[in-house]
């Protein structure tokens, strides 16, 4: 009989071990294509004389980020390297390589938030080197103290409050972390050219609002492969994470709508403020509390965005990423920690304070290596375009190649 079994258990758990890497490759994938979401939002916000920078941020800061994570970020957050042997790699069917794909696309994100916050004004290569310092040292500081337990960060927090800090796909540690980066960028860039006249504010419309709304529903789309797959196993997977991710989404949208006034900006950056939001809690809430936690992250981003225009004039967030993700973000974690709990429906298993404290230890690591990273850079080569280079638009300045010919 054992001679059966034994070549049955092998052939079970060779697919088991190939069905998990294909759906890990997957969601990395699914992840990936949510880089041209970022694109196409930032392109359809910019104005035109900028368009061809943003899409060419958005593709280099992922090859940057790459070539960061692979050689330093992702030792400093798992203390995994990818220095041996090319057979010693693929065992089970490559998986960890398809796991650092997956978390490389997370990683990724926080330079491509940090574009939408800098857009218009930002020198390339100075930007470029930023976030190869972001990825490879600041993102994966944070991430391996909560996703790896590193300097027994959460052990301190389960024994101190009753549970550790959930953050299930990354409202705090991708998203909090990507928005609080670029608070510190955009304060130290300051605001673009002409933006205030006579101390009042001058408002500069989307330049393509098809490519805004096409941004936004391609980031939306992939979101449930950022979701839903950061169970990284098949058999982990839950219909739970899926369908709060959509109410969430559902609730920021329409509570964009009606606070927002009918703004096409607003609405379709509703659905990306309440899925920041869901994700630290996406796997634990009841769908109800993922609807409330998407609706007031929906509120959160347009009353947010609205008074920092108005009233921060050295504080130019073109696309609104501090709210939209540093703010949204923080609170997703706090959210996990109210609607995650059984009194809410929720399946517990989470405190209020790990995720209070957990959530302001990510600001605060992340504010200050923005402010660091980006304080050198700063001090080494500059951050901003020259007045007349930003004034003609970062595509011809940098890029030498409009978006569109004038024949068009």
């Amino acid at each position: 009989m054992e001679v059966i079994v034994d070549p049955i258990n092998s052939a079970v758990e060779t697919l088991m071990s190939g069905t998990n890497t294909l759906f890990i490759l997957l969601g990395a994938i699914m992840v990936l294509f949510m880089h041209a979401g970022f694109a196409f939002l930032e392109v359809g916000t910019v104005r035109h004389k900028n368009q061809v920078n943003a899409l060419v941020k958005i593709i280099t800061d992922f090859g940057i980020s790459t070539i960061a994570y692979f050689f330093i970020g992702y030792w400093v957050a798992y203390g995994a390297t990818f220095f041996s042997g090319a057979a010693e790699l693929t065992q089970n069917n490559g998986y960890d390589l398809v796991k650092f794909f997956f978390l490389l696309t997370f990683a990724a994100a926080i330079p491509a938030i940090v574009s939408g916050g800098i857009a218009e004004r930002a020198k390339f290569n100075p930007f470029l080197i930023a976030s190869f310092f972001i990825v490879a040292l600041v993102y994966p500081f944070f991430e391996g103290m909560i996703w790896n337990g590193n300097f027994g960060y959460q052990a301190w927090l389960e024994a101190t409050f009753g549970a550790a800090f959930h953050d299930f796909a990354g409202s705090i540690v991708v998203h909090a972390v990507g928005g609080w980066v670029a608070f510190a960028a955009v304060y130290l860039l300051g605001s673009r050219q002409g933006r205030f006249r006579n101390n009042k504010l001058v408002a500069f419309a989307p330049s393509n609002i098809p490519f805004l709304a096409l941004g936004a529903w391609i980031l939306t789309v992939g979101w449930f492969g950022f979701n839903v797959m950061s169970a990284q196993t098949i058999d982990a997977i839950s219909g739970l994470v899926a369908v709060n991710s959509l109410m969430a989404m559902v609730g920021g949208t329409l509570v964009a709508l009606m606070v927002g006034k009918n703004d096409p900006g607003f609405i379709h950056n509703g659905p990306l403020a309440g899925l920041v939001a869901v994700c630290a809690g996406s796997d634990i809430m009841h769908p109800i509390g993922a609807l409330l936690t998407g609706g007031i992250a929906g509120a959160l981003f347009v009353f947010v965005f609205t008074w920092a225009q108005n009233n921060l004039k050295s504080f130019d967030d073109v696309l609104g990423v501090w709210p939209l993700h540093g703010l949204c973000g923080l609170w997703g974690g706090l959210a996990a920690g109210i609607f995650g709990t059984t009194t809410f429906g929720g399946l517990g298993g989470v405190s209020f304070l790990a995720q209070l404290v957990g959530s302001l230890t990510g600001v605060a690591i992340a504010t200050l290596g923005g402010f660091i990273v980006y304080g050198a850079v700063k001090q080494i080569s500059g951050l901003r375009l020259e007045p007349e280079d930003e004034f003609q638009g970062a595509d011809l300045a940098i890029h030498k190649i409009a978006a569109s010919s004038m024949d068009d």
